[in-house]
C-alpha cells in the first residue's frame, strides 16, 4: 500500500504589540477603546501594587503564602475583558487581575492565602470559581460546569486557566479528550511561564509548542504573546465565539513569564538566571500597555502619579478589610459541610465536645438541653 499523509497542520503565533512598541493596525482595529485600554492599564497597575503589598503581609507574618502575578497580568485580564460576565472563569492561582476584573473584591484573595476559608466563599453572580492549587484539577471542574450549561440549553462557556506544568497531568489530558469529544464550549488557557516550579518547560515537554498538546484531541490550537493585552483579547474572542456557536473548545498557550519566585516559599535565584529575567522584563505587559498610551497622548506622568495613589489607598483598604474581618464562628465547620445534621454530629455542635461520644451517653442529651449560645 502506498504511504500517505493524513494529517498536516499548522500553529499560528499572535501578536499585535509587541515589546518594541510595534502595533499591527490589522489585527488590532477595533479590539480594545481608547478609553477601556486605559481603564485596563489602570486596573492592571492596582493589581501589581496589590502583588506588592500581598507579599509584604506575606514576609512580615501576618499571611502563610503568596504566589506573585507580577509579569502575568495581560493573560488572565486579557480574556476577562472579552468573556461575557456570565461565563464561568475556572483559575488556577495566578489570574488576580481577570478575577478582580469580573468584580472578586481583592480581599477574598488575601483571606484564601491567610488559610480563612471565607476567601473561596464567592458571590455566585461572579461566575468564578474558587483558585484551584492541586496542579491541573481545575481543568474538568471547567468542562463540567460548560457542559452543564450545554445541557441546559445556555450559550455561555468556561475559560479555565493553568500553567505549561498542569498539561503534563493526566487531569489536563482527560478534560481536553472530554471536552473535544463531547462538542464542550471550553477555553483552555494555558499560561506557559517557562517554568513549573523548578523545572523548565523544555524539559518536561519535547515539543517545539504547548499549543499542539490540544492537536492530539482534535481541537483548534493557537500560540499566543502571553503578554500583549491585545492578542489575548483576539484569541480568546475567538475561542469564545467558536465555542459558542459551535461548542468546539480551543487550546490555547499564551507564552509569559512569571518575574517573581514560583511562591514566597520559592526561591528562583537558584535554578533560573538573572538575565534571562532581565530579558523578560523588556517585555512587561504593564509597561507595554503604558508605552502604547503614552505615546498616543492617552497618558503622562500626573495621571501615572494620581494612579498610583489611588492603588495604594484601594489596596490598603483591601488588606484592612482582610485583616479585620471578624472571627469566624466555630459553629461554621458544621453549618457550611452538612446540609443535615446528625445526632452525634450535631452533639459536637452544640457542646462544642468530641472526647466523650459514644462513651458518655448523657453528652447527647446535654446537647438537646443545650442552647447553642450558652453551650459553644
Amino acid at each position: 500500500m502506498p504511504v500517505r499523509t493524513v494529517l498536516n497542520t499548522t500553529i499560528e503565533h499572535v501578536s499585535i504589540l509587541d515589546e518594541d512598541g510595534n502595533f499591527d493596525a490589522d489585527l488590532g482595529r477595533d479590539l480594545i477603546p481608547d478609553d477601556d485600554a486605559v481603564r485596563l492599564y489602570e486596573h492592571m497597575s492596582i493589581c501589581r501594587h496589590f502583588d506588592e503589598i500581598a507579599f509584604k503581609l506575606q514576609r512580615s507574618g501576618r499571611m502563610g503564602t503568596y504566589p506573585e502575578n507580577r509579569g502575568q497580568e495581560a493573560a488572565s485580564l486579557g480574556a476577562a475583558y472579552v468573556l461575557r460576565p456570565d461565563d464561568w472563569l475556572v483559575p488556577c492561582y495566578r489570574e488576580n487581575t481577570g478575577l478582580f476584573w469580573r468584580g472578586l473584591p481583592m480581599e477574598m484573595i488575601l483571606l484564601h492565602w491567610m488559610g480563612d476559608e471565607r476567601g473561596n466563599q464567592i458571590a455566585a453572580d461572579l461566575a468564578m470559581t474558587p483558585q484551584a492549587i492541586p496542579i491541573g484539577t481545575q481543568l474538568l471542574h471547567a468542562v463540567g460546569l460548560a457542559w452543564a450549561s450545554k445541557y441546559r440549553g445556555e450559550d455561555r462557556i468556561s475559560c479555565t486557566f493553568f500553567g505549561d506544568g498542569a498539561t503534563s497531568e493526566g487531569d489536563c489530558h482527560e478534560a481536553l479528550n472530554f471536552a473535544a469529544n463531547l462538542n464542550i464550549p471550553v477555553v483552555f488557557l494555558c499560561q506557559n511561564n517557562g517554568w513549573a516550579i523548578s523545572v523548565p518547560t523544555k524539559i518536561q515537554c519535547s515539543a517545539p509548542t504547548l499549543a499542539q498538546r490540544g492537536m492530539a484531541y482534535g481541537m483548534p490550537c493557537v500560540q499566543c504573546d502571553g503578554n500583549d493585552i491585545f492578542a489575548v483579547a483576539k484569541v480568546v474572542r475567538d475561542a469564545a465565539e467558536l465555542a459558542r456557536t459551535e461548542h468546539r473548545p480551543t487550546f490555547i498557550e499564551a507564552v509569559t513569564y512569571r518575574l517573581g519566585d514560583h511562591t514566597t516559599a520559592d526561591d528562583a535565584r537558584r535554578y533560573r538566571d538573572q538575565a534571562e529575567v532581565d530579558a523578560w522584563k523588556k517585555r512587561d505587559p504593564l509597561l507595554r500597555l503604558r508605552n502604547y498610551l503614552s505615546e498616543r497622548t492617552l497618558w503622562d506622568d500626573d495621571r501615572e502619579k494620581a494612579l498610583a495613589a489611588r492603588a495604594k489607598k484601594e489596596v490598603a483598604a483591601a488588606a484592612r478589610r482582610a485583616e479585620e474581618i471578624a472571627d469566624p464562628a466555630r459553629t461554621d465547620m458544621f453549618d457550611f459541610l452538612y446540609a443535615t445534621l446528625s445526632p452525634d454530629i450535631e452533639a459536637q455542635r452544640s457542646t462544642a465536645r468530641t472526647s466523650s461520644l459514644g462513651v458518655d451517653p448523657t453528652q447527647l442529651d446535654d446537647a438537646r438541653s443545650s442552647g447553642i449560645e450558652e453551650a459553644v
